[in-house]
């Protein structure tokens, strides 16, 4: 695969649908061809599934949470994201698999490493080049996402606390495990310094 492939992880509220797009637009001025794209989602299929992860009103494990969101990525990898590198396209992914391993694995009580072998297949080594972690802190995150969502709340968004803070510590630790692949970006900061670190990542990683 000769394209690179960007992920935006983090949890509620830190701008990873805003930077994507920023990233994005940034990367064309580069003269990159660049594929955006969302998890859950991205593809027909995975779509379908999005709709019923996110649904509030149909209870789910974990486990059945775990496994929804890997078929849904085996369908965005095999039918979008691959076929993209393969033809030397970037793609920038809101949401990927560290946040099944976080908000399912770490934060949901199934294990990081049980999580990680449900999405083995799904991502047949298709793993990102560089993941963006915009660090955010629990409770700032989940006012963004209030004052984004207001009532069009799903089934992340409205669990308490403590289950935000499990997502954030979460993801410093897949973060400190692969440094390699992570860049941290402090998501506190006005969004154009945000932009700013975003792009510098970007720059030295992989440009």
């Amino acid at each position: 695969m000769s394209g690179k492939f960007i992920s935006l992880e983090g949890g509620e509220g830190a701008g990873k649908s805003t930077h994507s797009r920023r990233l994005a637009s940034w990367l064309h001025e580069q003269e990159i061809a660049v594929v955006a794209t969302r998890e859950p989602g991205g593809t027909a299929g995975a779509d379908a599934i999005r709709a019923l992860l996110l649904d509030d009103d149909v209870p789910l494990s974990a486990m059945a949470e775990a496994h929804l969101f890997a078929a849904a990525r085996a369908d965005h990898v095999e039918s979008l994201i691959r076929p993209a590198l393969e033809k030397g396209q970037w793609i920038i992914c809101d949401r990927f698999v560290d946040s099944s391993i976080v908000y399912q694995g770490i934060a949901g009580g199934l294990g990081a490493s049980v999580v990680r072998g449900i999405n083995e297949t799904a991502l047949n080594g298709c793993w990102p080049d560089l993941t963006l972690l915009l660090r955010t802190g629990a409770q700032i995150g989940a006012e963004r996402a209030l004052a984004r969502d207001g009532d069009e709340n799903d089934r992340f968004s409205i669990r308490d606390l403590s289950f935000h803070e499990a997502v954030a510590g979460g993801f410093e630790l897949v973060a400190a495990a692969e440094p390699e692949r992570f860049a941290i970006i402090d998501a506190e900061q006005p969004v154009d310094a945000v932009t700013e670190a975003i792009c510098n990542a970007v720059r030295e990683r992989l440009l």
